[in-house]
C-alpha cells in the first residue's frame, strides 16, 4: 500500500522586489529566489533538495514552513492549505512542522540553559505540568545522546556537534511529523557529520519522521534521502529516486554537482569538462533555459524556450529539451552505488 503524501508543494514562488534610491526608491526589478517550484513528500520519506549556493534552497525550506510568505503558490500539509489557515490554526500546525538550522550556535539563545531552551516550546503551547515538562526534557537529551547533567549548561559550553544535538532535541520536543533539515551538518567536522546523520536516520526510523533535507553536497544527501530534487536559479531542474540520480543523471548541472564530489576518484577524471560559462544575473535571467549559458549542449531552442519537467520514467523528471536524446551534458559516471556510500565504496 503506497504511503500517503504528507507535504505537497505546487507552483511555489518567492520574488523579492529590488528598488533603487533613498527618498523615492523606484522598482528596478525582481529577484526570483524561488520560481515555480513543485514537489511532494510522502509520509516517513526524506526528500533531498540540493543545489549550489544561491540556488534558493533555504528559501524553499522557509516557505514550506510558512516562515516566509510566498509570492504565489499552494502548500498543503496533510491535505490542508496552510497558507490559508488563520493565525490561531497556523500556530497549532507548527507543532507538527519544525526546523533544524545550519548553524547550531547561532540558532540557540546564548542566555538560556539547555533546560530552558528545550522547555520553551512546551511552555508556549501549555503542554503538561512543570514536572511533566521536566521529565520530557530529560527524555529529549538522552534521546539525542547527551547527558542529563548538561541541562544546566549554556550553549557556549558545548562543541559544535553537541550544540546540533540540542537543536535536534528542540525540534523533537513537540513530537513533530515533519522536519526541515537546513544543511544540518555543513558547519560540522566530517567525523561529527557522520554521527549527526546517523542520529537523524535512527530518529526517523523510530518516530516515522518526514524530512526535507537541504544541502549543497550530493554525497551528504545520499545518506538519508529516498528521492532528490536538484535546484538551479530558483527552479527544480531534475528530480529522481536517489539511486537513479546517481547512476543516470540527465541534466548537465546535476552531472556537474556529481563531479564536484567525486573528483577524488580516479575513474571520474576523464569526465568531460562541465564547468562552462558563468551563472546568469538573477535580475536578467534568460527567457529560455537558465542553464543555457553554461551547458555544452546548448541549442537555439534552449535559449528561446524554458523547458518544463518531463517524465523520463521510473519517477525521474528533468527540465531539459534534449534529456531523452542524451545530447545534454557529459556521460553519466559509471560504478556509482545508490546506497549512500559514494565516496566510501
Amino acid at each position: 500500500m503506497p504511503k500517503p503524501v504528507l507535504l505537497e508543494v505546487k507552483h511555489l514562488s518567492k520574488h523579492y522586489p529590488l528598488r533603487r534610491g533613498i527618498f523615492f526608491p523606484s522598482l528596478i526589478g525582481y529577484v526570483k529566489a524561488v520560481d515555480d517550484v513543485s514537489f511532494h513528500i510522502f509520509e516517513g520519506e526524506t526528500f533531498g533538495l540540493v543545489g549550489e549556493s544561491g540556488s534558493g534552497k533555504t528559501t524553499v525550506g522557509r516557505l514550506v514552513l510558512n516562515l516566509v510568505p510566498p509570492t504565489i503558490g499552494e502548500l498543503r500539509f496533510r491535505g490542508k492549505d496552510i497558507l490559508k489557515l488563520p493565525v490561531s490554526e497556523m500556530k497549532m500546525m507548527r507543532q507538527h512542522m519544525q526546523i533544524i538550522f545550519q548553524k547550531p550556535f547561532a540558532s540557540l539563545n546564548p542566555r538560556r540553559t539547555v533546560r530552558s531552551i528545550l522547555e520553551n516550546s512546551l511552555k508556549i503551547f501549555s503542554i503538561g505540568t512543570a514536572l511533566e515538562r521536566e521529565k520530557r526534557v530529560s527524555e529529549l537529551v538522552e534521546l539525542v545522546g547527551l547527558n542529563p547533567d548538561h541541562l544546566n549548561r549554556y550553549p557556549h559550553e558545548f562543541s559544535g556537534g553537541q550544540r546540533q544535538r540540542i537543536g535536534i532535541a528542540r525540534a523533537l520536543a513537540m513530537n513533530p511529523k515533519f522536519i526541515v533539515l537546513d544543511e544540518p551538518v555543513s558547519a560540522l567536522d566530517v567525523s561529527v557529520q557522520a554521527q549527526i546523520l546517523n542520529l537523524l536516520k535512527d530518529l526517523q526510523a523510530e518516530f516515522n519522521l518526514t524530512y526535507l533535507f537541504i544541502a549543497n553536497n550530493l554525497n551528504v544527501v545520499g545518506h538519508l534521502s529516498h528521492r532528490v530534487g536538484v535546484l538551479y536559479m530558483g527552479r527544480i531542474i531534475e528530480t529522481a529516486p536517489f539511486d537513479q540520480l546517481f547512476s543516470n543523471p540527465r541534466h548537465p548541472h546535476t552531472k556537474l554537482l556529481l563531479k564536484s564530489v567525486l573528483t577524488l576518484k580516479s575513474r571520474f577524471e576523464n569526465m568531460e569538462d562541465l564547468s562552462f560559462g558563468e551563472r546568469p544575473d538573477p535580475l536578467k535571467l534568460p527567457g529560455g533555459c537558465a542553464y543555457a549559458g553554461r551547458c555544452p549542449g546548448t541549442e537555439k531552442e534552449c535559449r528561446d524556450m524554458r523547458p518544463d519537467l518531463i517524465d523520463c520514467g521510473g519517477g525521474h523528471f528533468v527540465a531539459c529539451h534534449f534529456a531523452d536524446t542524451g545530447i545534454s551534458g557529459a556521460r553519466a559516471p559509471e560504478g556509482i552505488k545508490g546506497d549512500g556510500s559514494v565516496l566510501g565504496s
